[in-house]
């Protein structure tokens, strides 16, 4: 009799959204060099895909205000690959000028939230993605696409899966490459995720999706699991758990990346990172935003105690 176990993959990939993400959503802003540091420690862990910054206006997001300086000063490895959140074409000319190879798109799967997060409509920014997208291939750029609220929005509350798949297919056939189902709210459970996720594969290939999750309930791998299972072999993290929606009262940050990882190794999945300079990642992370993180793993593999 086939177990779970018996699913489970030989690698995965894991999408680092920290120094976007989480920094987005500090109260306060983390100068240039303090940033440029997390990178350099991300890097050295072994991660190859890193969200580095947003190209949004500086009058929503102050805290990413340094998009320009930030990709200026991106440690260049081989085989790391460093992405930009644009939202719009005004991003986009910002994000080909400061020569990022890789930038991501986003809306939300409830009109309100979305309208809360980018100030339009579901179809006014699918409109503003195309905008974007089309110039990017052009420019030879990868594009990756996120879906948020897809299990539930603190507004609207349940989320209907066929809008979620329905925005899904549409930003894949304009050219995304992958895109990340995020559970902003950190609603999800198991369950949920596995009814979800079948109905994603009715109309989608799983290669072309990921997961973002959320550990408001603590819930976060183990639905991660459920995506193990099924077939997701990428997944989003942040380091410390850092993050967190701005527009979603009450969500806690995202899974924290030493937490995934110390699972997926455990459960004898490749990753391809350093657990212990991932933890010192960490330990940078919460240098520069001068608080105390979420538990962690340390370099023995125990969590961390938080008081």
């Amino acid at each position: 009799m086939s177990t779970l176990f018996d699913a489970l993959p030989d690698r995965v990939s894991v999408y680092e959204v920290s120094p976007r993400d989480g920094l987005q959503n500090e109260r306060v802003t983390v100068p240039l060099g303090e940033k440029i540091r997390l990178l350099d420690a991300l890097a050295d862990a072994g991660l190859r895909r890193i969200e580095a910054t947003s190209f949004v206006s500086p009058k929503w997001i102050p805290q990413l205000a340094d998009a320009d300086d930030v990709a200026a000063q991106l440690p260049r490895q081989e085989g790391v690959i460093f992405s930009a959140l644009c939202p719009n074409p005004t991003g986009f000319a910002r994000a080909k000028a400061a020569k990022i190879e890789e930038i991501a798109v986003f809306l939300s799967a409830s009109e309100t939230h979305n309208r809360k997060n980018v100030n339009k409509t579901i179809d006014a920014t699918l409109g503003a993605i195309e905008e974007v997208v089309g110039p990017a291939k052009a420019a030879g750029m990868r594009i990756r696409g996120y879906v948020s609220t897809v299990w539930g929005c603190p507004y609207e509350g349940d989320v209907d899966p066929a809008r979620s798949v329905a925005i899904t297919e549409k930003l894949l056939a304009m050219g995304c490459y992958q895109v990340s189902l995020g559970d902003t709210i950190g609603s999800g459970t198991p369950k949920q995720t596995r009814d979800l996720l079948r109905r994603m594969f009715d109309a989608v290939p799983k290669s072309a999706l990921a997961m973002h999750m959320h550990d408001t309930r603590g819930t976060a791998l183990a639905n991660v699991v459920v995506g193990l299972e099924l077939g997701i072999r990428d997944f989003d993290a942040s380091v410390g758990g850092m993050g967190g929606c701005p527009y979603a009262p009450g969500a806690a940050g995202n899974l924290a990346t030493e937490d995934l990882v110390y699972t997926l190794h455990g459960m004898g999945i490749e990753t391809g990172i350093d657990l212990e300079r991932l933890w010192e990642a960490g330990q940078v992370a919460e240098s520069i935003v001068q608080r105390k993180l979420p538990g962690k793993v340390h370099q023995s593999g125990v969590r961390s105690l938080r008081a």
